[in-house]
């Protein structure tokens, strides 16, 4: 890898090791309480979080999917997905910006020759973030690459326009995804300082305000052999890179699920009023709302079971990679995407269902909770994991291995 290390930059300190499951979630929970307080207003004035992201950086947490053999602690696909609903209740535009991260290190895995995973996982290890530059926003339909790798030598170039990059603008390196000149898709891992290569900060959705999901601009850039992983062996054999990307959406939006239900309690019970009509003294007190409450809590600790047990479907299909094993991780995925688009939903909308009007006050911010359960879902339609179940149960076909399956 010398010609990606000449391009690579100043390297920061390493991180420290993280040696176990256990003290990966231990170190998430410590993320989480400095992240926490600060969410709301980041959220209300857009400020992105440089130095939150810097923190998870130096925590280790970057590293903890590194395959044992390459001294990283690999550690299982629920713990994983934990680690990241653990961040998103904290913040969920922070919980959502290492997931791209982590599918770029599966790839690694899957498609990488073994001088890329010698070079990059170390590169994950001493704490170097990993952000893509995939979609593409004006093609004819969601999923098509127009970008183009053309050889140059014993390089490439590549130009092209990226949408949806998120934390791009927080990354030390971004693989950008390209067809080559045999219209395989290729993934291109390069310093975001390379020339050519400009990160946008034009992100403007009404929620998850704080991922900097903007866009990356290609232009002419020239890009080295050694940092070209043929993206399309990932999929060439029963494998599992559209579980796991679509397991760790999930998890963000449980954490999005989780973060509302605590609020809920909490304004519930400090500041809601009961209704004297009713003879209700205080909300707490409210046959239905107490009924309403335990319906959103079976529906998150249904999410918080399906996850664990999806993330062991994928944890089987890594292992043991099998066309069966792949199928069942996929679909358990499936149902877990759809129990945690539901429960985020309904527990941001119940939050004003029960703690009222005076909830809506815009010094609470307590609508980032909807508002980033509702952008983050849209990304991957819940009506097609219904779709791709049910054509299993009737009709034994099922969905082409793919990022969304």
């Amino acid at each position: 890898m010398s010609k990606v290390i000449n391009l690579a930059g100043t390297l920061r300190a390493v991180s420290p090791y993280i040696r176990t499951e256990d003290e990966a979630i231990e170190v998430a929970k410590a993320l989480a309480n400095e992240i926490r307080s600060g969410a709301s207003r980041r959220d209300r004035q857009r400020i992105l979080p440089h130095h939150e992201l810097e923190r998870v950086a130096q925590s280790g947490i970057l590293g903890i999917t590194v395959p044992a053999e390459y001294g990283g602690a690999d550690i299982s696909n629920p713990f994983l997905a934990e680690v990241l609903a653990i961040l998103s209740e904290a913040d969920s535009s922070i919980g959502q910006i290492p997931q791209s991260h982590f599918q770029i290190l599966e790839i690694l895995r899957l498609a990488g020759t073994e001088e890329q995973k010698r070079y990059f996982f170390i590169r994950a290890l001493a704490g170097d973030h990993f952000a893509n530059a995939l979609a593409e926003r004006n093609t004819e339909a969601a999923g098509l690459i127009t970008t183009r790798l053309v050889p140059d030598g014993i390089g490439y170039r590549i130009s092209g326009q990226k949408y949806y990059s998120t934390g791009a603008l927080f990354a030390d390196w971004i693989a950008v995804f390209a067809q080559d000149d045999r219209e395989h898709l290729v993934m291109a891992i390069v310093p975001r300082d390379t020339e050519g290569l400009t990160i946008i900060d034009d992100w403007a959705g009404f929620g998850q305000r704080t991922t900097a999901s903007g866009s990356v601009i290609i232009d002419n850039m020239y890009v080295s052999a050694d940092s070209v992983i043929a993206h399309d062996r990932a999929l060439e054999q029963p494998a599992t890179l559209g579980s796991l990307g679509q397991l760790l959406h999930a998890a963000v939006d449980l954490g999005i699920a989780r973060a509302a239900f605590a609020d809920m309690i909490d304004f519930v019970q400090t500041r809601s009023r009961g209704n004297r009509n009713l003879d209700i003294e205080s909300t707490s007190t409210d046959p239905l709302a107490i009924a309403k409450t335990g319906s959103i809590a079976v529906k998150i600790e249904a999410a918080e079971a399906m996850i664990e047990r999806a993330g062991r479907k994928v944890d089987v299909a890594q292992v043991s990679p099998s066309a069966s094993a792949a199928s069942d991780a996929s679909l358990a995925v499936a149902t877990a995407k759809i129990l945690t688009t539901e429960a985020a939903l309904e527990a941001a909308n119940a939050l004003f269902e029960l703690a009222g009007t005076s909830a809506t006050g815009e010094d609470f911010n307590l609508d980032r909770h909807w508002r980033n359960a509702r952008t983050h879902t849209v990304h991957d339609p819940v009506r097609w994991k219904y779709h791709a179940i049910g054509d299993f149960h009737l009709n034994g076909r099922l969905p082409r291995p793919n990022g969304q399956f």
